[in-house]
């Protein structure tokens, strides 16, 4: 409980001097405060206690310290129109960039091919990319291409002789980095908002003309697609020199794969052909076709023999045509045989001239029996021949044969090393074309990243504003300050005259 609410007479004796300021201070109060001759000190509780009264004497504060109020709002006024006028002036240019999250595929499984994105993935590619715009390689390209580390608002030289005079001595030893210095101002005048809602990126950039925070914009896209340019260009050399290196790892290996299949073939005699299968598999196969070859000419030549044999009785019906001249001995002996019958019939036997043709056809009948014998022999020499040719055919078969099914176990060993070598040469042959893919997408840039509105002159300045809008601000802001202090005023000089009043009595 406060000390007016524990002694009524003290609240009664401290409201009329509370009341009455607007008058002037109680004077019977202020005679027994001089005649006291001291103060009493002013403690939280009195302050409390004071808080308590009626807030009527705030308007009695305020009425009291108008003209404070009134010189506080125009000194604030008169200062922040000041302001306005000297101030340095900065303006700022707004660039809308599209940037998509993904390239244009060039070649079929392209390096930088990217998977269909949704949701936080998608997200997550757009703000790296819009992130890589204000970082400290793409500003650095923008210090260095529009020299800033010359320029005054952005690098401002520290007077070292000064500093080390104060503080006795040289504060660095190094000279500071223009370039340096003035990259960290422009991370500060920049900024780059992204819309949730589509690939637009708004960047920002403040500067003291509006000439050249447009050509800082115009910087900073170019440096932003240069770098998104040497990022690709640096991430295809990367993969290339780390295919490359693997590369003739793989080349020794397919190498000594491919050797290690033909030292194998020339140890177990294994030779193969154009098409690849072993040349014992395609003597085999061409000696059984011989060795059929063979048995149809030996049965061929069987027949013929046989057929001779048994033309042997001189019979003109079954004696096979073997050559030109006993199909003209044969055409004869006919001809001379169809003339007798007819001369026997007219003459009858013992005519002269039956005994001619008679003697004619004799005589045609001993030279088929001669040419008989003659292809007879003929027959027999060609049978003798199929024979011993069918038996050296079988022979090499048999031979090979044999030799087929020893190198049969080469052959799986051989198959085995052959898959090896066929799978690392793949293997080789694939990188070899992805590096030169690799290589020839290193010269290629396929960003898509596009201004969609350029940098144009702003309506106005961006700071600080304008000269009438900082005059009322400092007007308001003084008249608050000026109210505020008028307040503090009265509550000082009411609570010094209540601790007048308390001690009188």
């Amino acid at each position: 409980m406060s000390a007016l609410k524990r002694d009524p007479s003290a609240r009664a004796t401290a409201a009329p001097s509370l009341l009455t300021y607007e008058n002037g201070p109680s004077r019977t109060g202020a005679q027994h405060a001089e005649a006291s001759g001291q103060d009493t000190p002013i403690t939280i509780e009195k302050m409390g206690d004071f808080l308590e009264v009626d807030l009527r004497r705030l308007f009695v504060w305020l009425k009291a310290g108008l003209k404070l109020t009134l010189v506080c709002s125009f000194l604030f006024a008169f200062v922040a129109a000041t302001y306005g006028l000297l101030a340095t002036r900065y303006y700022s240019v707004s660039t809308d960039v599209l940037i998509e999250p993904a390239n244009i595929q060039i070649i079929n499984n392209d390096l930088y091919a990217q998977p269909a994105q949704q949701g936080e993935g998608l997200r997550m590619a757009i703000s790296n990319r819009a992130r890589l715009m204000t970082s400290g390689n793409v500003l650095a390209r923008v210090v260095e291409s529009l020299k800033l580390g010359e320029d005054r608002e952005f690098y401002k030289p520290s007077s070292v002789g000064l500093m080390a005079s104060i503080f006795g001595g040289s504060i660095s030893n190094g000279k500071p980095d223009p370039n340096l210095a003035a990259l960290k101002v422009l991370q500060t005048k920049i900024s780059l908002n992204l819309d949730d809602r589509s690939f637009v990126a708004r960047l920002s950039v403040t500067a003291q003309s509006t000439d050249k925070a447009i050509a800082i914009s115009k910087a900073i896209i170019e440096a932003f697609n240069a770098e998104l340019a040497n990022t690709e260009s640096e991430t295809a050399g990367r993969a290339a020199k780390a295919l490359d290196d693997r590369l003739t790892d793989l080349k020794k290996q397919a190498l000594a794969a491919e050797e290690a299949v033909e030292a194998y073939k020339r140890t177990h005699g294994l030779t193969t052909g154009e098409n690849g299968q072993l040349v014992s598999s395609q003597t085999m196969s061409q000696t059984n076709t011989q060795v059929l070859a063979a048995r149809t000419r030996v049965i061929d030549a069987q027949a013929n023999y046989n057929a001779l044999i048994r033309a042997s009785d001189n019979s003109a019906a079954t004696i096979p045509v073997v050559s030109d001249t006993l199909r003209d001995l044969k055409l004869r002996a006919a001809v001379l045989e169809q003339q007798l019958s007819s001369q026997q019939m007219i003459y009858g036997l013992r005519h002269p001239s039956i005994t001619r043709t008679q003697s004619e056809l004799n005589s045609v009948r001993e030279q088929i029996k001669n040419e008989l014998q003659r292809a007879t022999n003929a027959a027999q020499a060609d049978l003798d021949k199929a024979n011993e040719a069918l038996r050296n055919l079988s022979s090499n078969m048999v031979e090979l044969k044999n030799s087929a099914f020893n190198d049969a176990q080469s052959q799986v060993e051989l198959r085995d090393l052959q898959r090896e070598a066929l799978a690392k040469t793949q293997i080789y042959e694939s990188f070899l074309v992805r590096v030169r893919q690799i290589s020839e997408r290193e010269l290629i840039t396929t960003d898509t990243v596009r201004i969609v509105t350029p940098p144009l002159p702003p309506n106005g300045r961006s700071w600080p504003p304008g000269t009438a809008a900082l005059f009322v601000i400092g007007a308001i802001l003084g008249l608050l300050f000026g109210l505020g202090l008028s307040v503090m005023r009265g509550m000082y000089v009411d609570m010094r005259l209540n601790h007048s009043a308390r001690a009188h009595q």
